[in-house]
């Protein structure tokens, strides 16, 4: 994964990333203008016998970093590894399968809120909350929504962006029809799969042996619906470069709205 840094004059080569900073560093980030936080959660979830269970944490943080280079006035805050996966007790969605981690709705909306709210105070004047995980994004929208009622008028913004998912998943799909990929693609098929490829130039996330379609009733039992197969890194470059498109042109878009 490609190390992204940031230039200020009078302000040495950093990294995007707030976890590689010390805390001076962040505060004379913001006050030669990087007034932008990035909160992009991932989720810690079964991907299937042929790709690790990090993935959404490992595109999160690549693609956020990405976000804060093209947009040049924002930080990314550490991606939270953990979001709404099923449950635990009654073993439901990914929770089926070992390794799987979820958390409530409650608990994902008061962990997000925290971190947003940590954001505010460290001096962030736009905070945006967008997340690389299907289940949950409703808590991120509603989260979202409060905080920035409660801090508007105090002279900060919190917005969610929602077309980092939903837009790129709609382009991903109109990509694959047109080029005569398979378009049944709902999990750790040839997009999911196709982004982590893209990442993975060390070879450490991905097993090629144990690429294979499944749906239907298969699913249950591997934990993929789609195929992989198809996937390429080629494509998860295309796939990825939508979700840094699609979050710049609205995060640009929103910070247009006046309070």
């Amino acid at each position: 994964m490609t190390m992204l840094f940031f230039a200020t004059p009078g302000f040495a080569q950093r990294s995007v990333y707030i976890e590689d900073l010390t805390w001076p560093e962040v505060r004379q980030a913001i006050a030669a203008g990087k007034t932008s936080a990035i909160i992009y959660n991932g989720s810690t979830e079964q991907n299937g016998p042929h790709m690790a269970i990090g993935k959404h944490n490992f595109i999160a943080r690549w693609v956020a970093g990405a976000i804060a280079i093209k947009l040049g006035n924002a930080l990314v805050y550490p991606t939270l590894p953990f979001a709404p996966t099923g449950d635990a007790v009654t073993r439901t969605a990914h929770m089926r399968f070992p390794g799987s981690v979820s958390l409530t709705s409650q608990t994902y909306a008061g962990v997000v809120h925290d971190i947003a709210l940590s954001a505010v105070d460290a001096g962030f004047k736009n905070v945006f909350i967008m997340g690389d995980h299907g289940d949950g994004q409703d808590v991120l929208a509603s989260v979202a929504k409060s905080l920035d009622t409660q801090w508007k008028s105090r002279g900060a913004r919190v917005f969610y962006v929602p077309d980092i998912y939903f837009k790129e998943k709609q382009q991903a799909r109109a990509y694959e029809a047109a080029h005569g990929l398979p378009t049944h693609d709902v999990h750790a098929g040839t997009d999911d799969t196709s982004e982590l490829m893209a990442l993975d130039a060390q070879h450490r996330w991905i097993r090629p042996d144990k690429l294979a379609p499944s749906e239907g009733s298969q699913t249950s039992r591997t934990g993929v619906d789609g195929d992989p197969t198809k996937a390429s890194a080629g494509l998860g470059d295309i796939f990825l470069q939508y979700k840094i498109d699609d979050a710049v042109a609205q995060i640009l878009r929103l910070q247009q709205i006046k309070p």
